[in-house]
Parts: structure tokens; sequence; C-alpha cells
């Protein structure tokens, strides 16, 4: 099965009503087949940026643990990597839940990404892969 990975945007967008992203990202979530890949770090990302609204994190957490999404681990060894890309791209600046997400894509040779942020316009997969991106994103 096809796997696609997703940024905190699109799943805070998914249970924040009010995100103007958020039929869109409704949408994107019923018709898509594949599997959606995130780390933790995402996770955490998205449950904080719903912290206005204690439901929406506890839907979000029921969704996941449904298996809406698959969520890898990120290890001690992939700190080094994750540090070299949070350098190399300094001047966005990079956050840690992007740089994991990268790194997730150079370990599963994966290329697709749901996302709402131009950012990943930007990033490259082992410095040379554009990400296809399977949502429009925000400039």
């Amino acid at each position: 099965m096809e796997k696609i990975l997703i940024v905190s945007g699109p799943l805070i967008a998914l249970f924040d009503k009010s995100d103007l992203f958020h039929r869109q990202c409704v949408e994107f979530i019923k018709n898509t087949k594949a599997n959606l890949i995130t780390t933790i770090a995402s996770v955490t990302e998205t449950l904080h940026l719903l912290d206005f609204n204690r439901n929406a994190q506890l839907d979000f957490l029921e969704w996941a643990s449904l298996g809406a999404i698959e969520v890898y681990p990120i290890e001690n060894r992939d700190f080094f990597r994750i540090k070299e890309l949070i350098n190399k791209y300094k001047d966005l600046p990079m956050d840690f839940a992007d740089a994991c997400l990268v790194l997730l894509a150079e370990k599963l040779n994966l290329n697709k990404i749901a996302t709402i942020d131009s950012d990943f316009t930007i990033y490259r997969i082992k410095g040379k892969q554009k990400f296809q991106i399977v949502l429009k994103y925000n400039k």
C-alpha cells in the first residue's frame, strides 16, 4: 500500500473547524487510500497546537489510536542527522518535527508528503530529491 508522510498542519486543520484548510484536509483524509506516516514529534506538535480545545485533542488521540496514522519512532542514532538537517535549513528555520519527517523520508525512501506549508518545497531528501506535495500549501 502507498505511504504518504503527513505533517502536523493538516492534522491540526482536520480537528480545528476554524482552520482555513479544514475542509481541504477533511476531503484529503476521506479520499486518500494511502497509509499516513508521521513521527511522535508531529503528534506532539499537533496536540500542542490544539491546546485551545481539550475535546479536539481527545478527538485527535482517539482518531490516531484507531490506526488513522502510523507513528514511526525517532531513535538516539537519528539525532545526528536531525541536527545536520536543522543546521542546513537554519535560514527557514527548520523545526524538529519537520527535520524528523525529512529523516523519515530518507529512512523509508518516501517522497510524498501531505502538508499545507511551503517549507517542504525547499527541503530535499538526501540533499537531492524533491518532495511531492499532495496537498496545496500555504505561501
